[in-house]
């Protein structure tokens, strides 16, 4: 059984009280397991510093909880520059940029998007894919999804975060 979204529901709430948001948690099998934690500020940094904060209060969120029992390795990130979008937030946030998306479920035939997000509309992603197509892709049907780095995308965040 997949451990993440135990492992997201138990670590959110420690998080947020340390002024951090929960972007994704994946777990990875085979020889060698790694659980990784990608969080991020409300304004979208994250520090070195951040991470082992981060990393110091969820190891003993795990102890405790053990909701592995297999040995693996703890890795604690910030979402970087072409990050996965996993909130509806982020949608927003990063409206104007590139993105690949992919569905769950095909819509008109098709599980893989590429374009500029738009922004999301009553639980429905907004992607212009050219002058001619826009697609209207169910939120609650996403698989994956993240920017596609770009310099636009790099000259954006030279500056720090975007919020």
């Amino acid at each position: 059984m997949d451990p993440t979204q135990k492992i997201a529901d138990m670590i959110a709430p420690t998080l947020e009280s340390m002024g951090y948001e929960l972007v994704r948690v994946t777990f990875t099998g085979g020889e060698h397991q790694i659980l990784q934690i990608m969080a991020e500020k409300e304004d979208g940094t994250m520090t070195i510093e951040g991470c082992e904060e981060v990393s110091r209060a969820v190891s003993v969120l795990l102890d405790v909880e053990d909701p592995i029992s297999e040995a693996y390795d703890l890795e604690v990130s910030s979402p970087g520059i072409d990050r996965p979008l996993t909130r509806e937030k982020d949608f927003e946030r990063w409206s104007g940029f590139e993105a690949k998306v992919e569905l769950q479920e095909a819509v008109d035939g098709q599980r893989r998007y590429r374009g500029i997000i738009l922004g999301i509309n009553e639980g429905m992603i907004l992607l212009q894919e050219n002058a001619d197509k826009k697609w209207e892709l169910p939120f609650a049907d996403l698989r994956k999804a993240k920017l596609v780095l770009t310099d636009d995308l790099i000259a954006a965040t030279q500056g720090g975060s975007r919020s």
